[in-house]
Formats: structure tokens, C-alpha cells, sequence
């Protein structure tokens, strides 16, 4: 198969790209188990596109169920360089509005019992992470989304929770003390994961809810989530068309994503043991051969 610059992982109501042509489905064994379902390979606006629904089809996983690892994996061994997140979250902020779309900049982590690396048993690596998000492509997603006239804001600080379950009002208002500007539940462990594959990532995060510190407002509910994104779907795929010829333009990723690695990996190289070696080589042989 050709290699594929773009993966966009669906988040919420965002289950599949109808826009997409010469779609095929692929399905990928990784080391760390199945994808969340068959990745959908397609053209958009002239662009080949590997989708892949976050929760899977018909939303079947729990946030603290994806298997992000194999989900990042899979897109990586079809080459794919630059990772959008589609997800719905929660606002901290009067400003970040119900139907508005944040391109955040920073992460905030609260989860507890996710895998969020792709070593260990014998293989030691420490990437930097100061910088959660891409720059360069969270550029090229608020672009793409302002081109669909839609209010949209670039930064923000985004808390992942562990969930299912939403938030209490204390713990939203602590978060709110914090500084914090979104809530979500899926960024982490993806985020830290695209960094140690070396691919750009960044969100499109679609504001359906004001958590539960807006007193003023009904306490959060799934119908009030997936109404707001079924608002928001049509959005996200036209930013999606806008965005992905953006993206096929760039020239050579001068990020510090693409060499995340480079200075990483701690253990040494002949104390690696081989059969991770064997499940890690898409990642790390350009490193230890």
C-alpha cells in the first residue's frame, strides 16, 4: 500500500468521513494488539487519509479501554507523519463556548491506569514532552478550521481525566483554579504516543459542554454531548478537506517531532533485548543499527 501522510483518529460522533474516495479498509496487527477497528484509507481533497475511529464503530470502547498504542502504531507503520485528534470536551471558560472548536496547546494529565509508552521490558527511552502538541500542525488545523467560518480559539491548557464517569462540581472547580481551559478524557495516553513515534500531533477539540462548574447550566449529559457534536460534525469534516492539502504541501518537518527520538533512548544499544528490538524496529532502528 502507499504510504499515507494524514491520520485522523475520530473522536465522538465522528465515526466515519464520507467525503473520503477509493476507500479501502486495513486492517493491522501490531505488537500491542488490534486498532480500535479497520483503518479507512481514502482520498480526500486529492490526499490520501488513513481514518481510524477512536472508540470504534457504533462507539463500543471506553476511554480507559483504547488500545492508543496500537491505534498510533498502525497509523505509523502506513506512514503516517502528521496525527489530527478529533474529540469533544468540556469548557472551563465562559469564552470557549457550547459548538466552539479549541486547538489547544498544552495538556494537562489526571489519568491513572493507561500504558502511555511503547517501552519498557528492557528498553528505556525519555522524550520531551514540554510541548504535548505541534506547533507547526496546530497551525495548519486552526487555519483549516477558520476557513469554515465556525468561532475557533488556539490554545488552551486541556485536563484528561481517567472517566467514564464526568466530573464532580469540586473537582471542576479545582480544575477551573488551576488555570485549566478544557476537560476531556482521550488525549493521553495518544499524545505521548505520537511523540514516541516521531509524528506531529494535534487536536480539533469540539466544546459540547460547560463540565459542571457553570451553575447556570444543566449538569453534563450524553445527549447534550452528542447533540452538540452532530452540530459540529459537518465542521470538523470541511476543516478536514481544507486541512488535508495543507498538509500535503509541507515540505520537510523541521518540528523537534520528527527527531523526538534522537536523544531518547537511554538503555544500551547491545543490552536491547531482541525481541524488542523486533516489536519496536518501526520506531527505533534508524536509532540503535
Amino acid at each position: 500500500m502507499e504510504q499515507v501522510t494524514l491520520g485522523v483518529i475520530g473522536g465522538s460522533g465522528v465515526y466515519d468521513i464520507e467525503a473520503l474516495q477509493d476507500v479501502e479498509e486495513v486492517r493491522i496487527k501490531t505488537p500491542f494488539g488490534d486498532p480500535s477497528d479497520a483503518i479507512v484509507v481514502g482520498t480526500l481533497a486529492g490526499v490520501r487519509v488513513a481514518f481510524v475511529p477512536r472508540h470504534g464503530r457504533g462507539h463500543r470502547i471506553m476511554p480507559s479501554e483504547l488500545n492508543s498504542r496500537a491505534n498510533i502504531y498502525a497509523l505509523k507503520s502506513l506512514g503516517v507523519q502528521y496525527v489530527v485528534a478529533i474529540s469533544a470536551c468540556g469548557s472551563m471558560r465562559e469564552d470557549f463556548a457550547p459548538r466552539h472548536i479549541v486547538v489547544p496547546d498544552q495538556i494537562f494529565d489526571r489519568t491513572k491506569a493507561r500504558p502511555s509508552t511503547f517501552f519498557g521490558n528492557g528498553l528505556v527511552a525519555h522524550v520531551s514532552f514540554d510541548e504535548p502538541y505541534c506547533s507547526d500542525l496546530s497551525e495548519l488545523v486552526y487555519q483549516a478550521v477558520k476557513k469554515t467560518g465556525t468561532t475557533v480559539h488556539k490554545g488552551g491548557t486541556f485536563v484528561i481525566i481517567e472517566g467514564p464517569q464526568f466530573s464532580t462540581k469540586a473537582e471542576s472547580r479545582i480544575y477551573r483554579q488551576w488555570g485549566v481551559d478544557l476537560i476531556g478524557m482521550t488525549a493521553i495516553p495518544e499524545a505521548k504516543l505520537a511523540r514516541e513515534a516521531e509524528m506531529c500531533y494535534a487536536a480539533m477539540a469540539h466544546v459540547t459542554d460547560y463540565d459542571v462548574w457553570h451553575e447556570t447550566e444543566e449538569p453534563v449529559t450524553v445527549a447534550m454531548l452528542i447533540e452538540n457534536l452532530m452540530a459540529n460534525a459537518a465542521v470538523t469534516k470541511q476543516a478536514l478537506t481544507y486541512l488535508a492539502p495543507m498538509v500535503a504541501q509541507q515540505k520537510e518537518r523541521t518540528c523537534k517531532c520528527a527527531t523526538a527520538l534522537s536523544t531518547a533512548i537511554i538503555t544500551q544499544r547491545d543490552l536491547i533485548p531482541e525481541a524488542v528490538k523486533k516489536d519496536l524496529g518501526l520506531l527505533i532502528n534508524k536509532y540503535i543499527q
